[in-house]
């Protein structure tokens, strides 16, 4: 295993914000007191995406203690912030300095926290546009399920077996190890917007972003439903009105990305079994009834069906796609089952990591 050299120094961007320094400790106490009891562990931070995946039997051990800016230099766009801060006051920070999270991570509440955004891995309608949480994470330190605190990335980007250890956490809702600590490469806050709506069929929606998708244009947001597509134009001044004149929709409310992030908009309050189908952008609708959201310019659909879980995996599948249950308990496997071949190496890093099963067991698959 060859580790990187940290660059993060150990004063933080305010004065006061740093923790307690046994908070990390204390942490590394409770998993060495686990193992030595033979006992799992289920990681929570801010419980905000608690209801994502399987139902964990385990103590909980919490992140949030351990929280506080390491090091923040907007000059270089990078910041590395402990696991429990909370996302809110890392994106304050941020944007006092104009610069912002570019993947848009969703809350789900107001206690979510950093460590939690990286775990669940998930991002906002700039995704498309901008990239994933993956994209922007530069390293991590670790705690390990052998009860070792390890630093991961940096310039030397390989790890365990050739694997990107930072960025495979991402996404791996804590079956892998509980991150302590994040960097983060971060963006400048476009100087420009405008939010505008069109009213046209789902058909013609997109395929205009298709054509939209081979030019350079300053779309960073694009979503459809309900005959009405969604556009938010971010970039130079000039760019963004003659744009927005080629399209002369209607103005929007600016909050629309922000309640569409946060699943705040109508759709989502309505009851009804709530999956999210990530797709090829230019798929064909989706022939399952109910109703749907097109988000990403149309890469990820939100749907809400009664259709048994069988029968919606079909059909994403069959758009060369994938489907995770957003409501807890309609199925006893949230997450889109994986291939046989793929499984097998979940399981083998698995195996690397956190061998003994310490950390969120059968969070994400009953075997995993």
């Amino acid at each position: 295993m060859t580790l990187a050299p940290s660059h993060a120094h150990d004063s933080p961007y305010r004065p006061g914000e740093r923790p307690s320094a046994t908070s990390e400790a204390l942490l590394l106490e409770q998993i060495h007191q686990a193992l030595s009891e033979k006992k799992s562990l289920s990681i929570q931070g801010g419980n905000t995406k608690s209801f994502l995946g399987r139902p964990v039997d385990a103590s909980t051990i919490c992140t949030k203690a351990h929280s506080g800016i390491v090091s923040y230099d907007p000059t270089e766009l990078v910041v590395t912030v402990r696991a429990g801060t909370p996302l809110a006051e890392l994106e304050s920070i941020l944007d006092e300095k104009g610069q912002m999270l570019a993947f848009e991570p969703p809350h789900f509440g107001e206690a979510a926290t950093v460590g939690g955004m990286v775990a669940a891995g998930l991002s906002g309608p700039r995704r498309p546009w901008s990239g994933s949480v993956r994209d922007f994470v530069l390293g991590t330190k670790v705690i390990t399920g052998q009860g070792k605190l390890l630093r991961f990335g940096g310039e030397v980007m390989k790890n365990v077996a050739g694997y990107d250890v930072s960025r495979l956490m991402v996404g791996s809702y804590g079956c892998l190890g509980l991150i302590t600590e994040v960097s983060m490469k971060v963006l400048p806050k476009p100087k420009h917007q405008q939010h505008l709506s069109l009213q046209i069929s789902q058909k013609d929606a997109l395929a205009c972003l298709e054509k939209w998708g081979q030019a350079s244009l300053p779309l960073t947001a694009a979503c459809f439903f309900n005959d009405t597509l969604y556009l938010r134009l971010e970039g130079g001044d000039s760019s963004v009105k003659t744009f927005s004149n080629q399209l002369n929709g209607s103005a929007i409310d600016p909050n629309f990305w922000l309640n569409l992030k946060e699943h705040q908009l109508p759709f989502f309050k309505d009851s009804g079994l709530l999956w999210r189908c990530s797709v090829p952008s230019q798929s064909q609708a989706l022939t399952l009834p109910g109703e749907q959201i097109l988000d990403w310019g149309g890469a990820q659909r939100w749907l809400k069906t009664s259709q048994s879980p069988e029968a919606i995996r079909t059909a994403v599948a069959q758009l060369g796609g994938h489907a995770t249950a957003f409501t807890p308990g309609i199925t006893t496997t949230p997450f889109h089952p994986l291939p046989t071949l793929l499984m097998r190496y979940h399981q083998r890093l698995k195996a690397q990591l956190d061998p003994t099963q310490l950390f969120n067991p059968g969070r994400m698959y009953s075997d995993y």
